[in-house]
């Protein structure tokens, strides 16, 4: 067994979506990237990538590269499990955690949690996703932006 740890962060703004695990949410301001800066995905593949010792998300998906402005970060998750089989390894679980002040992320964490696994190939009960506030302290806190970090388990198959 092997564990890797992910850590993501983007900035809010109006007029852009927010889509966090593959969740299109409600909410006046979303979050800048070249994808679709889904802050949780990203922060599972860093997880994932960091497991298998095969680097992290900007190597294998470089901003500013033109195949991946605006992409779903599930396509991207997509890839990095299709990768982790190539070399053997299968996905035993992912803890992840959400800093955000705004909007509340309860009722979309069952949806998260539905697409991260089935694009996974796991079952439900192996993706955990929390949501916190940093009660009103930092960027994330004066609603700047969004945190993500996520700790993944992976096993030879």
């Amino acid at each position: 067994m092997r564990i890797g740890i992910g850590y993501d962060v983007h900035r809010l703004a109006p007029g852009r979506r927010l889509v966090l695990g593959g969740v299109e949410i409600p909410s006046a301001q979303g979050l800048i990237g070249w994808s679709d800066a889904d802050v949780l995905t990203h922060a599972v593949i860093d997880a994932l990538l960091g497991a298998a010792a095969m680097g992290d998300i900007g190597s294998h998906f470089p901003p500013g590269d033109p195949k991946y402005k605006d992409i779903s970060s599930l396509v991207l998750l997509k890839r990095v499990r299709d990768m982790l089989k190539e070399k053997e390894w299968q996905v035993a679980n992912i803890d992840a955690t959400i800093v955000a002040e705004q909007p509340k992320l309860r009722d979309y964490i069952d949806g998260m949690r539905h697409n991260l696994s089935q694009t996974l190939g796991i079952a439900t009960s192996l993706v955990s996703i929390k949501a916190s506030t940093s009660e009103q302290l930092g960027f994330a806190g004066r609603e700047e932006g969004m945190v993500a970090w996520a700790v993944a388990a992976i096993t030879k198959e």
